[in-house]
This record gives C-alpha cells, sequence and structure tokens, in this order.
C-alpha cells in the first residue's frame, strides 16, 4: 500500500482529480507509537484509527464499530474509492461495507489461496462471497489467485483482475562481494508458521547439511516455529551451520537476503510469493515448493520448483548448490531482469485502470442491493444479512442528523 500510494501521488493524484481525491491509508492503531494521524515520505497521510486488537494485531471483528470514524474521514478527505486488502481484515471487509453504504465506489485485492473442504476456508469463503457482493471491481496478485477468488466468491471473472505485487530494485540490489568465506549461504526469510512450510524446513536442513559440508543457513523470521527450529539445531548440533536471526525489519531486508548465494521457499500455500522477487532482485538464486502461483512469477532460469515433500526440496537444494558452484549464476543480470519484470510504476498504471472502471460503474439502489445479498446468500443467509445492511442504513441516518456531512470540515 505504501509504495501504490507514493506511486499514485506521483502520478498526479494528491490533488483533487476526476479519478481520485487524496491518496490516504486507514489502519488500526500500533499503540502506543503510531497513533492519530501521520505523514509518511511523498505526503502519504495515514489514520491510526483507535481500534480493539485481540492478539498478534489481528482486530475484533464487528460490523458497525468503525463505521462513525470512517465516515468522517472518508467525507473529511472527500473520498471516492476504498480499496481494501486481505481476505481475513476484518477491518478492510467493514470498509468495503460502509463505502457502499455511503455511496462510494469499493475495490477489494486477495494476496491469499484457500481451500475448499476444511472449515475454516468454508466459512471464510462464506464471507467474502458476502463481502465481495456489492463491491465493483476485485484485484488478484496472481493468475491462480483470480481463479481461486472467482470460486470461492462466486464472481464473475470480468470484475476480477490480475496485477502482481512488485519490488522496489533500487532498495535491492545484489552485493558485489559475496560469500566471502568461500561457502555457500542458504537465506530463508518466511513467518515461522505452518503454513509456510517451516515443517518441511525442519527435514529438509539435516540431510542438505549432511550432504554439503560447506553450506550454512540463515533463516529469518519468527513465529510459532521458531522454538521447533531451535530444537532441530541443538539435535542435529548444527548451531555453527543454522542462523536463526528472529524477526527482520523491512529496511534490513537486503542485509538479510545478500547474506547468501540461495535462497530457499518451503510454503504449502502461496498466492504470489512476495519474497520471491525481493531474493531474486537481490541476485539469489531461488529453490521454492511449487504451489499456488509461485510457478508464474519467474522463469526456471532464475528458480527451481520443487514438490512439498522434504525429499524434493533435498533434491532440488542439490541441484541448485550444484549450479552455484559452477559460477554460472550471474546475480546482477538477474537483478536486471526482475527489475524490468516487476515495477512499481508499471503496476500503479494497472491498478489505475481498474480504478477507472469501478468509478465508470453504475451506482447501485438501496433495493439492488437488498436484491444482490438474498441472491447470494439464499434462503436462510439472504435475509439475515440484509437485516444487517438494513441496520447499517438506519445507522448512517442516524449519524446524518447527530454529524451532518455539511458539518465535517473538509481537507483543503
Amino acid at each position: 500500500m505504501y509504495m501504490i500510494g507514493q506511486h499514485l501521488i506521483r502520478r498526479g493524484h494528491k490533488v483533487r482529480t476526476t479519478t481520485l481525491t487524496q491518496v490516504i491509508v486507514i489502519t488500526h492503531a500500533y499503540s502506543p507509537d503510531r497513533v492519530g494521524i501521520r505523514y509518511l515520505s511523498a505526503g502519504i497521510k495515514v489514520y491510526y484509527v483507535p481500534y480493539g486488537v485481540l492478539v498478534r494485531q489481528d482486530t475484533l471483528p464487528n460490523f458497525f464499530g468503525l463505521m462513525p470514524v470512517l465516515r468522517s474521514i472518508l467525507i473529511r478527505e472527500r473520498i471516492q474509492i476504498v480499496h481494501a486488502h486481505q481476505a481475513l481484515s476484518s477491518m478492510a471487509h467493514e470498509g468495503l461495507f460502509h463505502a457502499k453504504c455511503l455511496g462510494l465506489k469499493a475495490v477489494f485485492t486477495d494476496h491469499s489461496l484457500f481451500g475448499f473442504a476444511d472449515v475454516g476456508s468454508i466459512l471464510t469463503n462464506k464471507l467474502l462471497r458476502f463481502a465481495l457482493t456489492d463491491v465493483d471491481h476485485v484485484v488478484c496478485v496472481s493468475h491462480t489467485g483470480r481463479e481461486n477468488t472467482v470460486l470461492r466468491a462466486a464472481l464473475h471473472p470480468e470484475n476480477v483482475s490480475t496485477i502482481p505485487n512488485a519490488v522496489d530494485a533500487h532498495q535491492l540490489y545484489p552485493d558485489p562481494a559475496p560469500c566471502r568465506d568461500g561457502g555457500i549461504c542458504v537465506v530463508v526469510l518466511s513467518r515461522l508458521m505452518y503454513r509456510k512450510g517451516i515443517d518441511l524446513l525442519l527435514e529438509a536442513i539435516p540431510p542438505l547439511c549432511e550432504q554439503h559440508p560447506d553450506v550454512r543457513f540463515v533463516i529469518g523470521g519468527d513465529g510459532p516455529k521458531y522454538v521447533e527450529l531451535e530444537q532441530m539445531r541443538e539435535r542435529h548440533m548444527l548451531q555453527d551451520r543454522v542462523e536463526l536471526v528472529g524477526a527482520v525489519r523491512q529496511r534490513d531486508i537486503r542485509a538479510h537476503l545478500t547474506r547468501g548465494q540461495l535462497f530457499l521457499n518451503t510454503s504449502l500455500t502461496e498466492a504470489f510469493g512476495t519474497t520471491i522477487i525481493e531474493a531474486t532482485c537481490a541476485g539469489l538464486y531461488v529453490v521454492t515448493t511449487k504451489v499456488g502461483g509461485i510457478p508464474e512469477l519467474l522463469p526456471p532460469s532464475m528458480m527451481r520448483l520443487a514438490e512439498p515433500c522434504a525429499e524434493a526440496i533435498v533434491d532440488a537444494m542439490s541441484h541448485a548448490i550444484e549450479y552455484i558452484r559452477s559460477g554460472k549464476h550471474d546475480a546482477m543480470a538477474q537483478h536486471q531482469r526482475v527489475a524490468s519484470m516487476y515495477s512499481w510504476a508499471e503496476t500503479t498504471q494497472r491498478l489505475e485502470t481498474v480504478y477507472a472502471r469501478a468509478m465508470a460503474a453504475p451506482q447501485r439502489s438501496a433495493t439492488e442491493r437488498f436484491q444482490r445479498y438474498l441472491a447470494v446468500g439464499g434462503p436462510v443467509g439472504g435475509p439475515i444479512i440484509c437485516l444487517v445492511v438494513a441496520a447499517q442504513m438506519i445507522l448512517a441516518l442516524i449519524l446524518e442528523w447527530v454529524i451532518p456531512d455539511a458539518s465535517i470540515p473538509r481537507v483543503p
């Protein structure tokens, strides 16, 4: 969002135009430091809304708690389009929900893949189907993600676009003198949790260290699997071969990546895989599991795919290690190719097309909104969500009576 906001402002959206007004970001407060209103570089304004946080920055879901403050912000900033991210963000879904009630356009970006069989996925897909019933356009970060979202939310394919993420190539470039000790360093950067395939990593590291005495691992990230990685390291006596650095700050990502020549990703599901693109841009050769949208990212000359099992990962890593030893890998040439393939300027330009399409979409009446929710929800869920929408409209009328639109000062 930060990079997209910067490029939108550079393209002239800082002042009011016929497409967008101000470019702002609304998120929940990160107490005690990030509260209130802050300004980032390029003039991006961030509203840190006081919002109940449960654990790990997850907010308490509700239908109406955000509406009073969100209404004031949107009216004050003269916003015309609300762009929400993440399928599991309660704040994002509420933002879309209230934006349509206020007569604004709504765009949603889905960054995740979900299944169709387990209880969690079924409930998430049902929620997503309700949330996207009234949006004007949906964006996915890969073609695989697009197909997944179309099926999960029962959307018309014409209303879903694919716009990949990008990287800032000026911030991610190869180290001119990598690996000064003569060995091969494998870098991992991931949230240390089950869906990121850390169990596969736990199985793959010991045999790789046994087969290749000059290989060491540098693992960045934090999460519930951190302790298991420590236990694996101690069990196999790999303290001098496996380094756990913990959470890596955004500004330190390049320094972490350029410590090695290989990047290993073991995700079990991935819609896009931004860290893969970042590692490739930093000059690392990538070995990754063949899941989700990952095969779409790069040509075979830049990464090696493996099935999501420990034996396949060990085999793929062994081939990649031999490739690095052969000296055929050109980190700088790879960096230049990735920089031309993934650009925030191009991503923003494509996103502007989506915004223009959303602005051109006809405004739906209250009756049309109710009809759409009834059609999606069926005989049970339809009336329930319609009652929620009706309560939302009543709340909007109450807010207009208590805090009239005309009484809210506009940003100059």
